[in-house]
């Protein structure tokens, strides 16, 4: 078993309020991709409120959900995100969420058992936008291997 686990951050700007009808489609389907990743092979953690999801998180503004997991590896993060009923949320993300012009979502090693913070996060995220893919901050298309 290893010593290290995944974290990952990302972070969505909503075109409309989170109560807004035209965001009524995406937050119906907030519980049931929630208990997805929950059950998913690899998951160990996600950031959420008492109501659940993260939603209620105010990360970077209101107008702004942020996400954030640990998971036992790539692999397995990668399975969620782009092999399960998420996928389909993906492909609709245009609808209810503006298009980032910076990075917006980051990956990197924690110790076992380490449940990162939100300014974890953010350093994390702030390293990748200003230096890039490196061991510390990283996304699927250029992995590190933990160190």
């Amino acid at each position: 078993m290893s010593s290290y686990q995944l974290a990952q951050l990302n972070i969505a700007k909503m075109k409309f309020a989170i109560d807004d009808p035209d965001m009524s489609a995406f937050v119906a389907r907030l519980d049931d991709i929630n208990a997805l990743a929950d059950a998913a092979p690899g998951f160990v953690w996600r950031l959420q409120t008492a109501a659940g999801d993260a939603t209620g998180i105010d990360y970077i503004g209101s107008d702004s959900l942020v996400n954030m997991s640990v998971w036992q590896n790539v692999g397995s993060l990668h399975a969620y995100v782009y092999r399960s009923a998420h996928s389909q949320l993906m492909t609709l993300r245009k609808q209810w969420f503006e298009r980032m012009t910076e990075v917006y979502s980051v990956l990197w090693w924690i110790a076992e058992g380490h449940i990162p913070a939100l300014d974890e996060a953010s350093q994390r995220l702030d390293c990748l936008r200003q230096q890039g893919p490196c061991a510390q901050a990283f996304t699927f298309k250029q992995v590190f291997a933990p160190q």
